[in-house]
């Protein structure tokens, strides 16, 4: 299989488990089978894709578009998200930077736990990641915020 057929695989299986197996199949109309076809590293179904409507069905149930950022990141492209509430005001650009620092520290930390042994497993590379993925959110939102104060 592909690089690319394998991180997108990765990412589909972390599409539906982030709206869950049961949810997934009730959007799509798919069997739990089917479902987990499209995200096996078995040879059997590595030319086997999520249809894009599906995709487009769990990401807007989902609390990220997995599979939409894999696909941008193999392009080299940044996307933007913006998950929170439209009505909700946060504290700004000063909020957002301690809100970095934190989930900066929050990530060295788990890095630093993960490391201790010499090796990072499965599931420590999952805890990275999710960090990872949080900084980025800050991140994100650092960006709107400094792009609303220059209009």
């Amino acid at each position: 299989m592909s690089s690319y057929g394998n991180y997108l695989k990765k990412h589909t299986e972390a599409l539906v488990k982030d709206v869950g197996v049961e949810a997934a199949c009730e959007l799509t109309g798919k069997s739990k089978a089917t479902i987990g076809r499209y995200y096996s590293d078995s040879d059997e179904h590595t030319g086997r894709f999520m249809p894009i409507d599906s995709v487009a069905a769990l990401e807007a149930a989902s609390s990220f578009p997995h599979v939409t950022a894999a696909l941008a990141e193999l392009r080299g492209i940044t996307l933007t998200y913006d998950n929170s509430a439209k009505n909700s005001e946060s504290g700004g650009v000063n909020a957002d930077v301690i809100a970095l620092s934190q989930r900066f520290a929050m990530l060295m930390g788990e890095y630093n736990q993960s490391i201790a042994d010499g090796v990072i497993t499965v599931n420590e590379a999952k805890r990275l990641l999710s960090e990872t993925l949080a900084l980025q959110r800050v991140l994100m939102d650092m960006k709107l915020h400094l792009e609303n104060e220059m209009t």
